[in-house]
C-alpha cells in the first residue's frame, strides 16, 4: 500500500524536475501550449461553468434549510457563504471539476501514443517527450486551471445570489457580500488554484507515459490518471488549508 502510494505522489513531482530541465535545454512550443490551452480550459470551460452553477444553488438550498432552523433569515449568512466559496469550495470543485475533464484526455492519450510507439518514434526522431508533449500541458494548467476557477468562482455566486433573490425572497446582494474576506483568503484560493493547475497535467502525463502493455491498458491508465489528479487536488486543499491556519494562528 505504501510503495504505490509513494510512486503516485513523487511521481509527478520526478517528472515536474525532469521536465523543467528539459524545457530549458529545448525551449517550449507556443503552438502546442496554445493546443494544450484549448484542451485543458475551453473544452472544460461549459463543464465547469454548468457544475458550479449547480453548486451554488445547492448551497444556497442547503444555506436555507439550516437559516430557517436557527436565524430564520437566510440574508444573515451571505457574507459568509461569500468567504467560504471564494476561499475553499470556488477553486477546490472548479480544480475537481477540470481534473476530470483534462485529465482523462491526457491520460488517454499519451497512454494511447505510448502503447502504439509513438512516444518512442518521437525519441528516435531527437524529440523529446517531457518537453514536447508535457511541458506545454503543464503550462496550459498552470494558466488555464486558474481561470477555470475564477470562472466557475463567479458562476457559482451568481447562482447563489439568484436563488437566494428569487427562489426564497432574501437578499441576494448578500451573497455577494465581500466584508469577511481577507487578503489571506485570496492568496489562498491563488495558490490552490495554481498548485492543482500544476499537479493535474502532471499527475495524467506521468500516468499516461508510464503505460506498459497493450491498448487494453489505456482504459486503466485514464481511471488511474484521474484518480491521481483528483487525489491530489484534494490533498493540495487540505495542505494549504492547514499551511494557512497556521500562518493566521
Amino acid at each position: 500500500m505504501i510503495a504505490p502510494f509513494l510512486r503516485a505522489v513523487g511521481g509527478p513531482f520526478w517528472m515536474l524536475t525532469r521536465t523543467v530541465g528539459a524545457t530549458a535545454r529545448r525551449g517550449l512550443s507556443f503552438a502546442e501550449l496554445v493546443r494544450s490551452l484549448h484542451r485543458i480550459a475551453n473544452r472544460s470551460a461549459a463543464l465547469v461553468l454548468s457544475g458550479m452553477t449547480f453548486f451554488g444553488v445547492v448551497m444556497v438550498v442547503i444555506a436555507h434549510a439550516q437559516a430557517r432552523r436557527f436565524t430564520g433569515n437566510l440574508s444573515v449568512v451571505g457574507p459568509a457563504y461569500f468567504e467560504l466559496l471564494v476561499r475553499e469550495f470556488g477553486p477546490l470543485v472548479s480544480a475537481l471539476l477540470a481534473a476530470s475533464r483534462a485529465g482523462a484526455h491526457d491520460a488517454s492519450e499519451l497512454a494511447s501514443m505510448t502503447v502504439n510507439e509513438q512516444v518512442e518514434a518521437l525519441e528516435m526522431s531527437a524529440g523529446d517527450p517531457l518537453a514536447d508533449l508535457v511541458a506545454p500541458r503543464v503550462a496550459a494548467g498552470l494558466i488555464g486551471v486558474p481561470l477555470l476557477c475564477i470562472i466557475g468562482t463567479g458562476a457559482a455566486l451568481a447562482s447563489a445570489a439568484f436563488t437566494a433573490q428569487f427562489v426564497f425572497g432574501a437578499d441576494g446582494a448578500a451573497f455577494l457580500d465581500a466584508r469577511f474576506l481577507t487578503a489571506g483568503d485570496l492568496a489562498s484560493a491563488t495558490a490552490k488554484a495554481f498548485l492543482c493547475g500544476l499537479y493535474i497535467p502532471l499527475a495524467a502525463s506521468w500516468r499516461g507515459l508510464s503505460t506498459r502493455g497493450g491498448a487494453s491498458h489505456v482504459g486503466r491508465a485514464t481511471t488511474e490518471g484521474v484518480v491521481a489528479s483528483v487525489l491530489g487536488c484534494l490533498v493540495i486543499d487540505l495542505l494549504m488549508a492547514i499551511a494557512f491556519r497556521l500562518v493566521h494562528a
